[in-house]
């Protein structure tokens, strides 16, 4: 089949590479050099969106956010350059706003659009272990399926509108921001009553929950990367997109906010690149040390 595949993070080179058997690919990156390093990998490098779409029969797309998206679909015109039943697949974790206005555009366009955000985290991709959540017409998902199965250990349809997909991305990112913090409150509270952390997650782990998602993000919070797999700011990023489609949706969302004013307390303390886990815990520790120290 012949590929576009635009945005080459971490993510998309981890993806890229899994669909790279048996398919002609041509890659986009708003840093050229980044696509270039593919060469050796036998891919095209387009100079443009447009000129990496205008023969590709899919398209895929993991680009920053809404702004990102938008800008290359529908301002710099990728969306009018893909031929005529060329299906659009975005893996960007955007807005449900976003989405609807691309799933809109894409209509009006004659292109097929589907919802596809992906779980997990770079070295996930790598294993080919992510979780996918698909949304689209059926035919448009049939024709995706195969290739998206090359990088997923799982993949779910959740509905027939593509921002529905990204709605579920949003709403599952809030639940790991909802794990965090309550790991981070038990941790806190475990320090301040003489448990050290690393045995209050193994109790509560093995005792009650037995996940290996909390193990592994209890282990991010204790020992955060050099390198994070997902950063504070994206962490704000999701936290607001959940506000945004809960108001939206007309749902109250509590949790949420209180996650929200804790990450950007941490945006302005200067984390917005420590690690989404371990730089949430670690601003809860310094916070509860501030009181202390005042009381």
């Amino acid at each position: 089949m012949r590929i576009a595949f635009l945005g080459l993070g971490k993510m998309g080179v981890a993806i890229l590479k899994h669909l790279l058997p048996g398919n002609e690919i041509t890659v986009w990156n708003r840093t050229l050099s980044t696509a270039e390093a593919l060469r050796s990998e036998g891919v095209k490098v387009a100079a443009t969106p447009q000129e990496a779409v205008k023969e590709a029969e899919a398209v895929f797309s993991i680009l920053l956010n809404d702004a990102a998206v938008e800008d290359v679909f529908l301002e710099q015109g990728a969306l009018k350059a893909m031929p005529s039943g060329a299906i659009h697949a975005c893996l960007s974790t955007i807005s449900v706003a976003s989405s609807q206005r691309l799933t809109e555009a894409h209509q009006q366009a004659g292109r097929p659009f589907v919802g596809a955000p992906v779980f997990g985290r770079p070295h996930v991709a790598e294993a080919g272990k992510l979780w996918s959540v698909l949304a689209g017409e059926d035919a448009s998902l049939a024709k995706l399926r195969p290739l998206v199965e090359r990088y997923s250990r799982g993949v779910t349809v959740v509905g027939e509108q593509p921002w529905s997909a990204h709605a579920m991305k949003v709403g599952g990112n809030f639940m790991i921001t909802a794990m965090i913090a309550s790991l981070t409150e038990g941790f806190v509270f475990a320090e301040a009553n003489g448990i050290e952390p690393a045995t209050y997650l193994q109790v509560v782990n093995q005792g009650l929950f037995q996940s290996p998602f909390v193990e592994m993000y209890g282990g991010l919070m204790l020992h955060p990367p050099e390198t994070p797999g997902g950063t504070i700011a994206l962490g704000e990023k999701d936290a607001r997109l959940f506000l945004e489609a809960a108001r939206g949706a007309h749902v109250p969302a509590p949790l949420a906010h209180q996650f929200h004013e804790h990450l950007k307390q941490a945006m302005t303390e200067g984390m917005q690149d420590a690690d989404w886990a371990g730089g949430y815990y670690q601003l809860a520790k310094t916070v509860a040390g501030r009181k202390r120290g005042n009381n």
